[in-house]
Formats: C-alpha cells, sequence, structure tokens
C-alpha cells in the first residue's frame, strides 16, 4: 500500500478509551459485528473518530434501503437483489492486487473504495442484508469467506461478494475450498461463522499482512493487542505478541511477556516452558 494511515501518535488515554469500547463490544450480548470492525479501522486510522463510525453504520443503513423489501423467490433472490446492488450498481468487488492493501481489511475504507478482501466484502453484504431483512449468515470456507443466504441447515444459496456477489454452487463452493487447501469441501466448513470467529479472522489478515512487511510491525502489534481482548483467542498469540515485543526493541516488557506465557503453558508443556523462559533470560540480556 502506499501509507500506513497514521500521520501522528495517538494519546494512550484515546488509544486504551477505544479499546475498552472494543472488548465492551465483543462481550455484548449479541456483537456488533459493524462495530467491531469499524473499531478495528480506527486502530489503523485514528482520525475515524465516532462521527466516522456513524457515517459508515448510516451507508450500510442506506444501502439496505435500496433493497427490495422481503422479494419473492427466497434465498436466491435475496442474494440476486445483494449482487444487483452491491456488485453491479455499487461496485463493491475485489481483485488480486487488494491482498497488498491494509485498507482491503478495513470496513470504513472498504466502504469508501467499495474493493476489499473477501471477508470485509462479505461483511458489507451481511450488514446492508441484514438491515434489509434478510436471512443471511458469513460461511468462512477456508481461504475465501462468502455469504450464505436461508436456512445453513435447508434451503441456501452462497454468494461470492469478493466476486461482485456471483451465486456460488457447491461444485463451485468445493473449488474454492480445493484450490486453498487441497481438501474437498465438508459440511463443517459450512457451518455459519459467528461474529467474533469473522473479527478473530480479519485480525489474523491484517497481522499475516503486517508481519510480510517488517516496517509496519505496529499494525502487527495492535492486530495482536486486539486479537487478545476478544474473549476467545488462541493463546500462543500471547507468545507471538512477547517475540514481537523483543524484535521491536521492547526487551522488558517482552521478557517478561515471554515469562507470563511460559506460567500459563508450564503444566502442559514444562519443555516448552522451559525454552520461553530461556528466551525471556535471552531478551533481557539484550540490555547489557
Amino acid at each position: 500500500m502506499a501509507h500506513e494511515p497514521r500521520p501522528e501518535p495517538e494519546p494512550d488515554d484515546a488509544r486504551a478509551a477505544r479499546r475498552q469500547r472494543f472488548a465492551d463490544a465483543a462481550r455484548a450480548e449479541r456483537p456488533d459485528l459493524a462495530l467491531l470492525c469499524l473499531l478495528i479501522g480506527a486502530e489503523a486510522d485514528p482520525a475515524l473518530d465516532e462521527a466516522g463510525e456513524d457515517a459508515a453504520q448510516i451507508e450500510l443503513d442506506r444501502l439496505a434501503g435500496m433493497l427490495p423489501y422481503a422479494p419473492s423467490g427466497g434465498p436466491g433472490a435475496w442474494a440476486r437483489n445483494l449482487a444487483e446492488l452491491l456488485g453491479a450498481r455499487c461496485g463493491f468487488h475485489g481483485s488480486p492486487g487488494d491482498y497488498r492493501r491494509l485498507e482491503s481489511s478495513l470496513l470504513h475504507e472498504v466502504l469508501r473504495r467499495r474493493r476489499g478482501l473477501p471477508i470485509l466484502l462479505s461483511v458489507v453484504w451481511m450488514e446492508v442484508a441484514r438491515r434489509a431483512g434478510a436471512p443471511v449468515h458469513g460461511v468462512a470456507l477456508p481461504g475465501h469467506f462468502v455469504v450464505g443466504f436461508g436456512d445453513p441447515a435447508g434451503a441456501h444459496v452462497l454468494s461470492d461478494p469478493f466476486a461482485g456477489g456471483r451465486l456460488l454452487s457447491e461444485e463451485d463452493a468445493g473449488t474454492l475450498v480445493a484450490g486453498a487447501t487441497g481438501e474437498p469441501l465438508s459440511a463443517r466448513m459450512m457451518t455459519p461463522a459467528d461474529p467474533l470467529e469473522i473479527v478473530l479472522r480479519m485480525l489474523n489478515n491484517i497481522r499475516a499482512w503486517a508481519q510480510a512487511r517488517p516496517e509496519h510491525s505496529a499494525v502487527q502489534l495492535w492486530a495482536l493487542e486486539l486479537s487478545l481482548l476478544l474473549p476467545s483467542h488462541p493463546a500462543r498469540l500471547r507468545h507471538e505478541r512477547a517475540q514481537l515485543l523483543v524484535q521491536r526493541g521492547e526487551f522488558l516488557a517482552g521478557a517478561a511477556e515471554l515469562e507470563e506465557y511460559a506460567r500459563v503453558v508450564e503444566a502442559v508443556e514444562p519443555a516448552g516452558a522451559t525454552a520461553i523462559r530461556r528466551q525471556a533470560a535471552a531478551a533481557r540480556a539484550m540490555l547489557n
């Protein structure tokens, strides 16, 4: 991407307040997927304030208002109407080049540019469809997120927002999965994704983007830290954060995090805990 949208350091109290909002939203009885996505966007671009968040939510409302109400034809009609509105008329879609841009993982930028990764475009589809009353859910296929309309356990259709809302047959979905993993499509892969699973997958994408670009280690760090605020997350993320702190030259903080992680894993993996404590000692030695 051309730039990382962080023109100047953000005050610690503003960041802390936003992260508290993120943690609270993630623990809500019904997490607001759009809000969580926008709070991720504000982490990358602190200029996105609450007025900007409201503007993005209003845009989703506006798009939903352009859909026909309760179209006849069941799930297929909903899928076709979303493809016509968002894909054909509004131009939402993706391309291989979008994988190289951080903006492709930020909802407010996807709404502005009408380009993004499959999972962010799927969020636009789901949020617009949900507001219009459609029976919609996310489907986290390995390597390519898509959207389902209808009953996941019964009559439903799949739509690929990255391709402008193209309807997918089961064979098409199997081809996507085979291309990403070499494995056949399974029923487990078709299970609806809940909002927090979607958010964690987004943050994983951001971490992967930044990890491939060492100059953006700050992006990797905040993506890790937001992931750790989710009620459920892989424990290994704490180890990754500790290692990243050391790589960034924050040796004491990284060593302390490594030691804490060693305490967490010691009961189930004593040899691993010993190795992690050696990493912590080596980090502290970097100060000598």
